[in-house]
């Protein structure tokens, strides 16, 4: 990647010559490789080459010989033949476990069955815990290793593209409490980040979309470049009608702005909170809505439309701009209105029980143009309620 023809259409799909990109987040502690592989699968393969580079990735790190993937059934069908057989060859011994895909199902409960399945295979403090999947998985899986022994190894192989260009990058981890989203958790940085696009091409279109929310944020709070190559774009909401050139390009910057910013703040003193935009709502409406209404991305897509009309309100940002975002989120298929029969009042008192709450106030992230945003704590409840009332 990164060679500018890295990508290529053949008959409508991907087709991924063997390249790879890599970008290092540099961390006082322990720095860590986003290795972007891109592999051609052969005609009739379980899984493109580019997971099949695992084992090899992870015996340069000199981990330890045990190692339990993790996975949700539908992924593991896909490609978790490819990771073991990847693990094995380089002299790995495995054990797995699959967990139910969904929200509602990133659990203390669905954590259990992580720590039941490591007592069972004897992991050791050396051993490491691979999540194979999205973010639920990447989520569960690092707060699980974070959390065994008081802290072991983990590797991150995210199969959707929210989980690509996020929640895979920079060590947070954690599962949901019935009052709120990722409540529970830990800072815990993975050992390698391996992301293979390859696997995009079995990824539900929702979820591509959903993905594509968290692009989008990008664009908005660091990297006006990238929001105008998605703007230039026809359609962000299918795989198969996203040039590979800008796939590469969501995929390189993304990964890179997530980097940029963990590096420089790791554990969310100060800047790292930017990466928050959208989520403030978002996360209200995912929690109040059960899990099972929108998914993680298309809630991020109404928080980062109430957030920009906020700032609209506030003078902080131009009209224009916002209807750019907004424009850009309806291209990718995402929502821009509030979902039926989500009370308003209720959003408002969730929002005291986001984590980003300090000193009682709620702290929002809102732009001042395309590539820049501000964190504020200094927005009236009646400016979130007349925004929110206009989402209906």
């Amino acid at each position: 990647m990164g060679s500018g023809n890295a990508v290529e259409y053949s008959g409508g799909a991907l087709v991924w010559d063997l390249v790879m990109a890599s970008i290092n987040v540099n961390l006082p502690q322990q720095s860590y490789e986003i290795a972007i592989g891109q592999g051609t699968a052969p005609e009739g393969a379980i899984a493109p080459e580019g997971i099949g580079q695992l084992g090899e990735m992870m015996r340069n790190l000199k981990l330890g010989k045990k190692v339990l993937l993790v996975s949700n059934p539908t992924i593991f069908k896909h490609y978790g033949e490819s990771a073991v057989a990847s693990l094995e060859a380089a002299g790995f011994e495995v054990a797995s476990c699959t967990l139910p895909p969904g929200e509602r199902y990133k659990t203390l409960s669905s954590v259990q069955k992580i720590y039941d399945t490591a007592l069972l295979n004897r992991m050791e403090r050396s051993s490491t815990m691979v999540a194979l999947g999205g973010g639920v998985i990447g989520d569960m899986t690092g707060f699980a290793a974070a959390t065994w022994l008081r802290g072991i190894n983990v590797v991150q192989v995210p199969t959707s593209l929210l989980a690509m260009v996020d929640s895979a990058i920079g060590g947070k981890t954690g599962v949901n409490h019935p009052q709120g989203k990722n409540l529970i958790g830990a800072f815990h940085q993975p050992r390698l980040v391996l992301i293979d696009p390859e696997v995009l091409k079995t990824l539900p279109m929702r979820e591509f979309r959903a993905g594509m929310a968290e692009v989008i944020k990008y664009g908005v709070i660091w990297d006006a470049e990238l929001f105008a190559e998605m703007e230039a774009s026809k359609r962000l909401d299918q795989l198969r009608y996203v040039k590979p050139e800008l796939i590469e390009s969501i995929l390189t910057r993304s990964c890179q702005a997530k980097a940029d910013v963990v590096s420089k703040d790791e554990k969310e003193a100060g800047l790292r909170a930017i990466l928050n935009y959208g989520h403030t709502i978002g996360h209200a409406v995912e929690s109040l809505t059960g899990y099972k209404v929108v998914n993680h991305g298309e809630a991020v897509a109404i928080g980062m439309v109430a957030a920009g009309q906020i700032a609209v309100e506030l003078g902080m940002w131009q009209k224009e701009e916002t209807e750019r975002q907004d424009a850009l989120i309806e291209k990718a298929g995402l929502p821009t209105k509030l979902p039926a029969g989500v009370d308003i009042e209720a959003i408002i008192e969730s929002l005291q029980l986001d984590k980003k709450v300090k000193a009682g106030k709620v702290r929002f992230i809102l732009p001042t143009q395309i590539g820049v945003v501000t964190i504020t704590d200094e927005v009236p409840s009646d400016t979130i309620r007349q925004v929110l009332q206009k989402m209906q």
